[in-house]
């Protein structure tokens, strides 16, 4: 595998959209071809290269390509967008749309992320190992498409409306969560190790919440129907079960109700 590395070299006054930065468009281009990829501060289109040192080379496919971007990227939006395969490291921390629409490939996160992250994540894998912020995973704005494969983990906290219309795939949270979890999922899990506020699976069709610590307020739509032990990476526990959102609109499975799942550890 080929690495790129990009180092900030002029940070921007404005937000920097940097939708280029992915091992698919870097593949099979030197450098200097790189350098050249547009990016848009505000409404001025501009070049990578005018904002970011390029050294290295990239691999002749996204797959052989990995991506290290250095410096203070804060300001800097959509890096691995739409990325299918490769790698793509970021040493700080970044604005929204990290690996928005992402559908493979290993993107990692060594700060925090702003909003919108994963927004329609397809598949592949993103690891944050600081915080996530609101709609982690959710549907874009005026869409009904969330995330539908791949895995997120977060050894941070979350902000609110994680799984937003989430179809399937996974979140795990290592730390607290705010409001609005899986609002109008159809699929899907997210796995809270810490605590979650209020307002978890509302409007809830299918899928799962488990979490391992508090929950403030519990939805008025779900029903307790007894304990289950679960076991999540490598431990068993034992949570109590519910289901809803029972105020929700519900698929039938084989002339069976289909409810979503909520465990909270006991």
């Amino acid at each position: 595998m080929e690495t790129v590395t990009i180092t900030m070299k002029n940070p921007p006054q404005l937000y920097l959209e940097a939708d280029n930065v992915t091992p698919d468009k870097f593949a099979g281009k030197s450098a200097s071809q790189i350098a050249e990829l547009h990016v848009y501060e505000g409404n001025t289109t501009s070049t990578l290269g005018k904002y970011f040192e390029v050294a290295g080379s990239a691999g002749a496919t996204a797959a052989d390509t990995k991506i290290v971007v250095k410096g203070d990227v804060s300001k800097v939006k959509y890096l691995g967008m739409k990325m299918s395969a490769g790698e793509l490291v970021i040493e700080g921390s970044a604005d929204q749309y990290v690996g928005a629409w992402m559908s493979g490939g290993k993107l990692l996160v060594k700060g925090n992320v702003d909003a919108f992250a994963a927004t329609g994540m397809k598949g592949g894998e993103l690891t944050i190992e600081g915080n996530a912020g609101n709609y982690l995973g959710a549907a874009y704005r005026g869409d009904w498409r969330g995330m539908s494969g791949g895995k997120i983990l977060v050894k941070g906290n979350a902000g609110s409306d994680v799984g937003m219309y989430m179809l399937g795939g996974e979140i795990v949270v290592n730390g607290n969560i705010d409001v609005h979890v899986m609002t109008h999922a159809e699929g899907g899990k997210v796995i809270i190790k810490g605590n979650a506020k209020s307002k978890l699976g509302g409007q809830l069709v299918d899928g799962t919440i488990i979490v391992f610590g508090t929950i403030d307020v519990m939805m008025p739509g779900y029903k307790p129907v007894g304990e289950a032990e679960l076991e999540i990476d490598g431990v068993k526990a034992k949570f109590a079960h519910f289901i809803g959102d029972t105020g929700e609109r519900k698929k039938k499975r084989k002339g069976q109700v289909i409810y979503g799942n909520l465990y909270k550890k006991l």
